[in-house]
């Protein structure tokens, strides 16, 4: 029981701490805003484009 427990801990750090925030969001923006424009892949610079600017 303790051991599952343990499984359930990790998966839902885990999980967590995959999201992303929504493209769009102001935070997603940020994000954009602070990576490199070298990093951007064609859609993050059209979808930046269209909600950021």
């Amino acid at each position: 029981m303790n051991m599952i427990k343990r499984l359930l801990g990790i998966m839902s750090l885990v999980m967590l701490g995959a999201c992303a925030p929504e493209v769009g969001s102001d935070a997603w923006c940020k994000n954009m805003a602070d990576k490199s424009k070298a990093d951007w892949s064609a859609n993050e610079a059209v979808d930046y484009a269209k909600d950021c600017l």
